[in-house]
């Protein structure tokens, strides 16, 4: 469900980045008054993992579209919202000037439609009312699939808003609506699932994770070194080895505007912003698409080399995909634990001063 910055204005565009911009601030103060340091490790790995296991398209059936995990929801649980945005802010940022992966302009929506959602939505007033103060698998199974659907279902209506208000795309509100909910919806059920699982196994490994999360107060544990060790394992063989297997159909924004226009994609303008951000891009993206640059001018193959192409073609694939995959997690990891740890820092440094805290309530919304 990344935007590409074909589908908005500047104006809408820049209106998301402030917004977002701002969001991020003010989880960036509650992160720096309330997240126990200690939990900046996993704030680091699952910020890996979420990069990784977004590189996972999986086919829905009869319809010839794909989607993958959004990530939002197993943060937000884990993590708390507010941390959980910063984190999945940090995926999305990696995503699209390393990678390509989402316009630049584009950006900020997709981090209020990836993140907003599950973060300050979902898991506050559907999961939590639902898994309440006594978890069970049941409720967390129940919970994390309706948490999953609305909060995507949400974040796709979002991204239909966004379409339209720009003006740019001519797509009528109403068709585009209608392919868009549907589509999403089942990529829901999957993600509601996957959430499920991952939180099922973190609940029977280290209930006290879930605990702090659930009373709204600071772990006073650390989050567990086999833990983060294993969620970084999950990230590189996902990055490194599954995502060889990613399927290959369109993923359900793709999937909605092939629909409409008959095209794949659509063209970005070359001119104005859009022009400057994408030029900007193609500099910045060193593996884009999740892969190696291509050259500029291929040579002409001989027959005999063409006959080894398609082997040397996948084995190429693949190890673009797996470059990507581990060099990918590495900076999100590295960029997750380092917003945590700078926050922390300035909280300690507010404490040796004997400032007082900006803000005072430590719970979750």
């Amino acid at each position: 469900m990344h935007m590409a910055d074909a589908l908005l204005s500047p104006a809408v565009g820049g209106t998301l980045w402030i917004v977002s911009a701002a969001t991020i601030a003010f989880c960036s103060r509650r992160v720096r008054n309330e997240m126990d340091s200690r939990k900046i490790p996993l704030m680091g790995v699952l910020g890996a993992f979420i990069f990784a296991a977004q590189m996972i398209n999986f086919t829905i059936p009869f319809t010839g579209s794909s989607g993958h995990l959004g990530g939002g929801l197993i943060l937000a649980i884990l993590l708390g919202p507010y941390a959980a945005f910063l984190t999945i802010a940090s995926v999305l940022v990696v995503q699209a000037f390393f990678f390509a992966d989402g316009g630049l302009l584009a950006l900020g929506c997709n981090i209020f439609n990836l993140g907003f959602f599950p973060a300050f939505i979902a898991y506050p007033l559907i999961y939590k009312k639902i898994v309440g103060t006594t978890p069970t698998s049941t409720k967390i199974s129940v919970a994390s699939l309706l948490a999953a659907v609305i909060g995507l279902q949400m974040g796709a209506f979002s991204v239909v808003l966004e379409t339209v208000a720009s003006g740019i795309s001519s797509f009528p509100f109403a068709t585009f609506a209608v392919i868009m909910q549907p589509i999403h919806l089942a990529i829901g059920v999957v993600e509601g699932l996957v959430t499920a699982s991952v939180i099922s196994f973190v609940y029977n490994a280290r209930p006290d994770i879930m605990r702090s999360a659930i009373e709204t107060r600071p772990k006073t544990n650390q989050p567990g070194r086999t833990l983060v060790l294993i969620f970084l394992a999950i990230a590189v063989v996902t990055g490194g080895v599954v995502s060889w297997y990613a399927s290959k159909e369109p993923d359900g924004l793709e999937w909605a505007i092939t629909k409409i226009t008959g095209r794949k994609e659509l063209k970005n303008s070359e001119q104005g912003l859009h022009g400057t951000l994408a030029v900007l891009q193609k500099k910045m993206a060193f593996l884009p698409d999740y892969a190696f640059r291509k050259p500029e001018e291929a040579p002409v193959e001989t027959l005999e080399q063409s006959e080894k192409t398609p082997d040397m073609k996948t084995e190429a694939r693949r190890l673009g995909t797996s470059v990507s995959g581990i060099i990918g997690g590495v900076l999100t990891l590295g960029l997750s634990f380092l917003i945590g740890s700078m926050l922390k820092r300035k909280e300690t440094d507010h404490r040796k001063r004997g400032d007082r805290p900006l803000i005072y309530n430590i719970n979750h919304p």
